[in-house]
């Protein structure tokens, strides 16, 4: 069996404080997650910038001050930025990518509907359309290429996965190829193993995955990811809590969890330094 590669998934930008005390804000709570991860077993570290008052930040600058809090204590971690965003232009998404130019950033591969819905209350949250036509997706491609940026294809339904098939006709992606499996968000495929599965045939031959469960049914899905041969992330961006009704106190617990799943299916995680000899992304 082939080592892990665990993702933390650090902030996102969605979660506050008030639904977990955990999830970090300003550059230096973020750069301190990164380093909890690491030493939980974390090659990667997925990230979005966050004003200091946890509202989302879009800005250059305040990604450039988590990128150097963040190599400071973590030097050769894997920086995946991520590109995702609704009613902010598409150069906004993507001028941390060109000026930083991390090792990985988040290519998001099609539009959905993308919203939270509440069972007890009968409602909508974050109800929105998440638009990804092919003229941005390439606009994002084309800022990655430049920068030397591996594209983590995120895919929220099989289409998604699909829509990379012209993009490597055009010969804008290049192997090799970096997918992540986005399971349970309403809009997107359900987050089972047998969709995971499905989802997993469908990738083109030869390409790194990994599966991003949502919510509660993360765990089971971190545990069918490794024993189908793929990575996995996990974190407060993913999910809040490391057990039923149990918070997380940070994402180095998730992180640790996560570690302690890859053993006992009888796998280990990956240090950095392999992560990176396995995705082919040598230290800039």
């Amino acid at each position: 069996m082939p080592k892990t590669i665990i993702t933390a998934a650090l902030t996102g930008v969605l979660t506050t404080r008030a639904q977990s005390p955990a999830i970090p804000y300003t550059p230096e709570e973020i750069a301190e997650e990164a380093r909890r991860s690491v030493e939980a077993g974390a090659g990667i570290v997925h990230i979005h910038a966050r004003q200091d008052d946890g509202r989302p930040a879009y800005n250059v600058e305040t990604y450039a001050r988590i990128d150097a809090a963040v190599r400071a204590r973590c030097p050769e971690v894997i920086i995946n930025y991520s590109t995702g965003a609704v009613g902010v232009s598409r150069e906004a998404r993507v001028a941390h990518i060109a000026t930083l130019r991390p090792d990985m950033a988040a290519l998001n591969m099609g539009s959905m509907n993308y919203a939270i819905y509440s069972s007890k209350h009968k409602t909508f949250y974050h109800d929105h359309v998440f638009a990804n036509p092919f003229a941005d997706i390439l606009f994002f491609l084309e800022a990655m290429n430049v920068a030397g940026t591996r594209p983590e294809m995120e895919c929220f339904d099989t289409g998604h996965i699909h829509n990379a098939s012209p993009l490597i006709d055009m010969g804008m992606l290049r192997p090799p190829y970096q997918f992540s499996l986005i399971m349970g968000v309403l809009g997107g495929i359900p987050g089972t193993t047998k969709h995971l599965v499905q989802q997993v045939d469908n990738l083109p031959p030869g390409a790194h995955w990994q599966v991003i469960g949502i919510g509660a049914g993360q765990w089971p899905l971190v545990a069918a990811a490794v024993t189908l041969g793929g990575n996995v992330r996990v974190g407060l961006e993913d999910n809040l809590y490391i057990a039923p009704g149990q918070l997380a106190q940070s994402n180095g617990e998730l992180v640790a969890k996560a570690a302690e799943l890859v053993r006992l299916v009888g796998g280990e995680p990956a240090s950095v330094s392999e992560a990176r000899e396995m995705l082919d992304l040598p230290l800039h």
